[in-house]
């Protein structure tokens, strides 16, 4: 319990170290960058963050793979799962890296038309996030290997590490007169020599030959017959987390996306609170599908779904009674007043969607990567027809409602998690999740 309770508090610092320093740094940034060269800033941060996601989602193909391997003893499928992933994220990282490089000067000049100097800065802001881009898809593999491992201190304090040097940079730099190019000049440096630590310490766990990328045709086919999937699914997450502001901006402006990006924001840790809590429950179970460790595959989930029912609900308790005047200490009393109908149905969606937590990592664990898909994806389509019936009318409001149509569907993942898991004996457990994962590889 005491090791489950360490990697749940280092999976929350991994969600909130990020945001949180923020919070202290953005104020003293855009006042010694401008608004100019701060919104700069925080373009190439949005592209770097869409960039990886996109170059690195195959981390959780990495970690079931690795994870079945090391509760089988299995050293050598252990090693070719890493060097596979190895190998698609190299692939992958530089192919995103090298179109985003190309695309830095189009976006450069749009973003900063009149001001040459601001466009350069952006130009090379912008590349130099193009080539952070390539390592942090390889971050993830040396990240996801050491939680299928079970070391989530060890997978995260590196980057944590990295990630708060490089925002202490965005305040201390520009105190020097040193703008945004300096900034993300100093970025590249911490996040490189955070991924040489952890180079450095996968080698030491596993051996160095290990880290080099391979193309092994049994390791990619069983990555790729899960990865895709969560790929799939991660690029959607981004993509439906960015589709309700481009709704509300079309029918309701700018000044009313702000409104519900706020609102949004604000209820956006009840999910990522339990995501980023429960996480280590995915290599637990992955770890633990033979018959003898039905019991405690069972007790895990019932504790974990436990856990995720009093975080999720202490959070949409806290929101739902004093979003109001947290909003208001946050940006002001005229933005809490106009969020009131909005933040209530934003929680209840986000808070269906964090009580999915235990049921989506124990799916994906067993293998059946492909429910978990369908049914973001069926949410996700479910709030994009919703939303041009319901703004039009409601307004912000609508939108908000319309994501109630999002979380419902996720916690469908219950269904198929109780048949597996309750729905037969201990003999047949392995054989379920072998099936399970056949079918996701398409074998």
């Amino acid at each position: 319990m005491r090791a489950h309770l360490s990697n749940a508090a280092y999976g929350v610092l991994d969600y909130v170290a990020w945001p949180a320093g923020m919070l202290i740094v953005a104020p003293i940034a855009l006042h010694h960058l401008g608004s100019g060269e701060f919104g700069v800033w925080m373009i190439a941060n949005a592209a770097l963050t869409i960039g990886s996601i996109v170059a690195s989602g195959f981390g959780d193909a990495n970690i079931r793979s690795v994870s079945q391997a090391r509760g089988s003893g299995d050293i050598t499928a252990l090693g070719r799962a890493v060097r596979g992933t190895m190998g698609i994220h190299l692939v992958m990282g530089v192919v995103v890296a090298a179109i985003a490089w190309a695309l830095a000067p189009l976006a450069a000049e749009r973003i900063a038309i009149v001001d040459a100097g601001l466009q350069a800065a952006c130009l090379w802001s912008l590349r130099i996030a193009s080539v952070l881009i390539l390592i942090r898809a390889i971050e993830t593999v040396c990240v996801s290997t050491q939680r299928a491992f079970e070391r989530y201190g060890a997978a995260v304090s590196a980057s944590v590490v990295g990630r708060l040097l490089a925002l202490a940079s965005a305040a201390v730099l520009p105190l020097a007169g040193i703008g945004v190019f300096g900034i993300m000049a100093a970025t590249a440096i911490f996040l490189a020599l955070a991924l040489a630590l952890q180079l450095f310490q996968l080698s030491r766990l596993l051996g160095p030959g290990v880290l080099a990328p391979s193309f092994d045709r049994d390791a990619l086919t069983a990555l790729l017959g899960f990865g895709v999937f969560t790929w799939l699914q991660a690029v959607a997450g981004v993509a439906f987390a960015q589709a309700d502001r481009l709704i509300t901006g079309m029918y309701l402006g700018a000044a009313t996306v702000a409104l519900y990006a706020l609102c949004a924001q604000l209820a956006q840790p009840i999910y990522g609170m339990a995501a980023a809590g429960l996480h280590f429950l995915f290599p637990y179970v992955s770890a633990r599908t033979a018959p003898d460790s039905l019991q405690r595959v069972r007790r895990a989930i019932v504790v974990a779904f436990a856990a995720n029912l009093l975080v999720v609900a202490t959070g949409a308790c806290v929101l739902l009674f004093f979003g109001g005047r947290l909003l208001s200490a946050w940006v002001g009393s005229s933005v809490a007043q106009a969020g009131a109908p909005v933040l209530p149905p934003l929680v209840w969606s986000t808070a269906a969607q964090g009580l999915s937590i235990t049921g989506t990592y124990t799916l994906l664990a067993l293998g059946r990567v492909r429910w978990v898909t369908f049914l973001n994806l069926a949410g996700g389509a479910a709030m994009l027809l919703a939303a041009p019936l319901l703004v039009p009318r409601f307004g912000a409001q609508g939108m908000a409602t319309a994501r109630l149509f999002y979380g419902p569907f996720t916690l469908l993942v219950y269904v198929p998690l109780l048949l597996l898991l309750f729905g037969g004996t201990c003999a047949t457990f392995r054989a379920r999740a072998a099936v399970a994962a056949c079918e996701e590889a398409g074998q």
